[in-house]
Formats: structure tokens, sequence, C-alpha cells
């Protein structure tokens, strides 16, 4: 497996690439988030470790550019504790951060875990042979990409899983801690901005005024449902 570790203080990029190795990793090393984007685009990467804070191309706009083509999974490391800028990073695509200092066991432990759902992902996808149509939504499996008026709506990994969850489970109320053991498998990393964000950009996606979904509703101090639309 490839990763791309973008880090521009030595100490940690040369630690971190010192232990990827060791679990038999090949690593990419950047010192800003420019160096990084010419490696993404000349190599074949299969996940991301990405400092928030770089000089030329900072970490959040980085991952705007790698969105552009691939939805690889991006770990942040970021050296602050603003609850905001780890909305921000899960809100542009990010799947997961950790806050500097951290232990090299975890970081390890999380690369792992990413990259088992990334592939088991793709891997269940190639065996699906169906499709959701409920309403204006034609959630096709195969492809694993979602229609809304017949217009291609492109999700990330997370969202879809998410999105055909709740699709196959109408009416039924799911809280946040249920939907994260859903499509993130485990519970040690639990948190309830990284469900409140995925849900917000599906939302945006599928919703024609997100502000008053017609699908995925929120059940105060529940948590979610998809709900199937009222028969006149």
């Amino acid at each position: 497996m490839n990763v791309l570790v973008a880090e521009d203080e030595n100490d940690i990029r040369n630690l971190l690439k010192l232990h990827l190795e060791e679990n038999g990793y090949t690593v990419f090393t950047a010192v800003d988030g420019l160096e990084a984007l010419a490696i993404f685009r000349s190599n074949s990467i299969n996940i991301g470790i990405f400092d928030v804070m770089m000089p030329r191309l900072d970490g959040f706009n980085l991952l705007r550019k790698i969105r552009e083509t691939s939805q690889m999974p991006v770990i942040f490391l970021t050296a602050r504790g603003n609850e905001m800028d780890k909305v921000l990073g899960l809100g542009l695509g990010g799947d997961d951060y950790l806050v500097k200092p951290f232990s090299m066991a975890e970081l390890i432990a999380r690369v792992s875990a990413q990259l088992r759902r990334n592939f088991e992902y793709s891997d269940n996808n190639q065996m699906m042979k169906s499709h959701l149509n409920v309403g204006n939504l034609y959630l096709d499996e195969d492809g694993c990409c979602l229609y809304v008026n017949g217009v291609l709506v492109e999700l990330s990994a997370k969202e879809y899983l998410i999105l055909q969850f709740l699709m196959k489970n109408p009416d039924k109320v799911f809280t946040k801690k249920q939907l994260y053991r859903q499509v993130w498998e485990e519970e040690l990393y639990y948190d309830d901005n990284t469900i409140m964000v995925h849900i917000s950009r599906l939302r945006n996606k599928l919703e024609a005024d997100p502000r008053n979904p017609e699908y995925i509703k929120t059940i105060r101090g529940i948590g979610y449902k998809f709900q199937l639309p009222k028969v006149p």
C-alpha cells in the first residue's frame, strides 16, 4: 500500500515514514501541499496523511485538489484543538483526523482501518447487482452512484454507505452511534460531528431544500431516519 505523508515538520515527517515503513507501507513524503499534489498526480497513492498547516498549499486546499479526481482516504494531522477545524476537514471530504501529539500505534491503527474499509467497500460493490429507487432518487448499487431527477450526483464512499443503509431501512430511526457503527464499523473513535457533517453533505446533494429535508429527517434528541415519500 502506498501512503502519501505531507508534513512540513522534519522530525514528525521522518518519524511517520519510519513507523509506516516498519509496518510494510511504501511511503512518499512531501514538505508542503504543492509537493504532495505533484507526488499524488504522478503516483498511485492509496491513502493520504496531511498536516493541516503547511506552506504554499495547506492540507485543506490540498484535499480540495485531490477530491477533484480521487476518493482515497485522507487522515488530517492538526496541532489545533479547534472543533471547527475538525468539522471543516470532514466537510471537505476528509475521513479522519488526529490531534498532535498522538501515538504512532494509534496512527497505524487508523491507517489500517481506513484502508480495510476502503478496499472492502470497493470489493463488495463489484458484487452488487441491484438498485434502490425512492421518489426522485435512484441509487445504482452496480455503479455505486446516485441519480437525483436523472442527474448523476457524486458521493464519497462514506456518503454512499450512509445513504444506502438508510434507504434499505426506510422509516426506521437510527442514532448517530448506530450509523457510525454501520459505516465505520468501529466505536473507539466515535464522534457525533463525523455523522452530522456527512448527513449535512448528503442533504446538500439530494434534497431540494436541505433546511427542510424530504428524505433524511432529523429525529430530535435521537438521530436520523430515511422517510419514504407520502402517497397522495
